[in-house]
């Protein structure tokens, strides 16, 4: 069946995506996707353009580089401004220039967008202090470290203020791109441009990254024969003392050589390996909640619902049913 004629829209709303070198591709590509143009079939309702602080070539992470021709200024007249992601060293600030056209931007009356790490420079404008923020889960840490201030949720896809959004990384870009359409356009309009990138329509911004738990990664020879110990017995409870008797040092040693090289406790480490052991069984066979359980060392299944809802704020049944319709997409 061929879609109704959307209406045409006399002014179109403005998005200028800010840019800096080195420039990633992926989210700058998402936000073209979903706000360029899209042919004859879609009625244009978005004017999309590309800025930075310094116009001329810019480097991407891909080695080529994109020339853009307009500056700061373009943020003068956006009714979006957009930070598809945004590399910031260590150690430096944001340029002050920049900072101050995105915060001259806001106040008057622009919404502020960033996707994936563009929520760093969000933050270094402060126009996410006191608010919740969604950035790629690899680097949630690091924002809410470098700015406190920031309530980091690492585990949703994107959130929305109104006036500021953050998105989480890869994807989840596209999908606070198409909810702030839906919010700009409507429903129908939104769903015409999902179906043409070939997207589901609408994901809520509280669904769940299901990034990968924290794993141990390279350790020093101290701790490696304990994780790989510990990794072989998931089945079974172990406790501090007994992880500290088979490393032959005291559990206070222990405990601080984990803190030290993995940042959390023995305890949690153990925590969250049963808790990546369970989504990989719920991923890819069908045993039961009562199965798993005592095969991840949850002792019952009420034990592990309880505990993998802690950890990523879903049951397992309705991660399992969104891993198949994933799946089956």
């Amino acid at each position: 069946m061929t879609p109704r004629p959307l209406p045409t829209s006399p002014a179109p709303h403005r998005v200028v995506a800010l840019l800096r070198p080195p420039q990633a591709p992926f989210p700058l590509a998402c936000a073209t996707e979903v706000f360029g143009d899209h042919g004859p079939a879609i009625p244009a309702r978005y004017a999309f353009e590309l800025c930075t602080e310094h116009p001329g070539p810019v480097r991407t992470g891909a080695g080529y580089d994109m020339v853009v021709t307009t500056g700061l200024e373009a943020l003068e007249r956006a009714d979006t401004v957009l930070v598809p992601g945004w590399h910031q060293p260590p150690g430096t600030e944001a340029p002050p220039a920049v900072v101050a056209a995105i915060r001259a931007a806001h106040r008057g009356g622009a919404r502020v967008v960033g996707l994936c790490s563009g929520a760093f420079l969000l933050a270094a404008a402060g126009l996410l202090d006191g608010r919740r923020a969604a950035t790629h889960w690899a680097r949630a840490a690091e924002l809410a470290t470098r700015f406190p201030q920031v309530r980091v949720d690492p585990a949703v896809l994107y959130v929305d203020h109104g006036d500021v959004a953050t998105s989480a990384g890869s994807a989840a870009g596209v999908d606070l791109c198409l909810h702030l359409v839906s919010s700009d356009q409507g429903a129908a309009y939104a769903m015409r441009v999902a179906r043409q990138l070939v997207m589901p329509p609408h994901r809520e911004g509280c669904q769940l990254q299901y990034a990968e738990l924290p794993t141990s990664g390279p350790v020093a020879d101290s701790l490696a024969p304990l994780l790989e110990w510990l990794s072989g017995r998931l089945d079974q409870p172990v406790s501090v003392a007994e992880m500290a008797v088979r490393s032959q040092v005291s559990a206070r040693t222990l405990t601080r050589r984990f803190s030290e090289q993995l940042g959390i406790s023995p305890g949690r480490w153990l925590l969250d390996r049963r808790i990546a052991a369970t989504r990989a069984l719920l991923e890819e066979t069908d045993l039961s909640v009562e199965t798993i359980a005592g095969r991840v060392g949850l002792s019952s299944a009420v034990n592990l619902r309880r505990r993998f809802h802690e950890a990523l704020r879903t049951t397992p049944a309705a991660y399992r049913r969104a891993f198949r319709a994933e799946r089956a997409g």
